[in-house]
């Protein structure tokens, strides 16, 4: 399937102002079932420099420098990527008995994912849910995923919210409501109450009437044998062909599409208008 994605961006300033260092991430990963065939970065004012990087997630990254006044940044990424069908589930649990919840990463990995667990501590409303849903899909470390994937969408009110960061697991708890960041932190959450590293997904949805328009996000955990598998907590279903990323992150902040600052005399008011489009070709 090949799919061409535009998406725009235009902050309009009540001012004119000077544009500070703006970090984008507008440029879709390349997988082994998705290939990236044309992208192009359009930018107004004229940049001064357009630098490419990798940052500390392996996330293509570009730093935008304007040194202009302005009242207007416009920013379009346009692409065309080739995406095959695959299946979330066809790999090879190893060590096998990871195919069993509690489980400990191999030693090498461990290393590192302990300290991902001392990040930042669990609430007990998140383990008791957490515990709940792994007896109720009997410690199967799939089942699981898929139960804590389908509660999410089947128990909790979708809110479009397009600005702000995501709410604490807790937050979207208390209220059983949230956006799909709001719910791709929660199931971070509780798979991280069972031992499980999980990563925020930023990126697009094809053929969702909910998302056409929008970026959305979702979750990938890190499976012993499986590595890096997607799962949306807001659709309810593990990604397939049509999810395409563009960012991830352990936190969930800090990979947005377009982030920076501005300066400007006095109060200065901004506007944002964004527009997503996904077509198949």
């Amino acid at each position: 399937m090949i799919l061409e994605v535009i998406h725009k961006l235009s902050y309009r300033y009540s001012e004119y102002v000077i544009l500070n260092p703006h970090y984008f991430y507008l440029t879709p990963h390349v997988t082994p079932y998705q290939r990236l065939i044309q992208h192009e970065l359009l930018v107004l004012p004229q940049v001064d420099r357009l630098i490419k990087n990798i940052d500390q997630e392996g996330n293509l990254q570009h730093i935008c420098f304007v040194n202009t006044e302005t009242q207007r940044f416009e920013v379009q990424s346009k692409f065309i990527i080739d995406s095959e069908p695959f299946n979330t589930f066809d790999f090879i649990f190893f060590p096998y008995e990871t195919a069993k919840l509690p489980f400990r990463y191999p030693e090498k990995l461990a290393r590192y994912t302990d300290l991902y667990f001392q990040m930042e501590p669990i609430s007990e409303q998140v383990r008791d849910l957490s515990q709940r849903l792994v007896e109720a899909n009997n410690y199967n470390t799939i089942d699981f995923l898929m139960g804590v994937t389908t509660y999410i969408s089947r128990n909790f009110r979708y809110i479009s919210r397009e600005r702000g960061e995501a709410m604490k697991a807790e937050e979207t708890l208390q209220l059983g409501a949230g956006s799909c960041r709001d719910f791709s932190v929660l199931m971070m959450a509780i798979c991280k109450a069972q031992g499980i590293v999980a990563r925020f997904v930023s990126g697009y949805l094809f053929g969702s009437d909910r998302h056409a328009h929008d970026l959305h996000a979702w979750v990938e955990v890190f499976l012993p044998g499986g590595g890096w598998r997607g799962f949306d907590p807001t659709e309810g279903q593990p990604v397939n062909l049509n999810y395409i990323t563009l960012a991830n992150s352990l936190e969930p902040s800090g990979i947005n599409p377009v982030r920076g600052t501005f300066r400007g005399e006095g109060h200065v008011n901004s506007d944002l208008e964004t527009l997503v489009s996904i077509r198949s070709m």
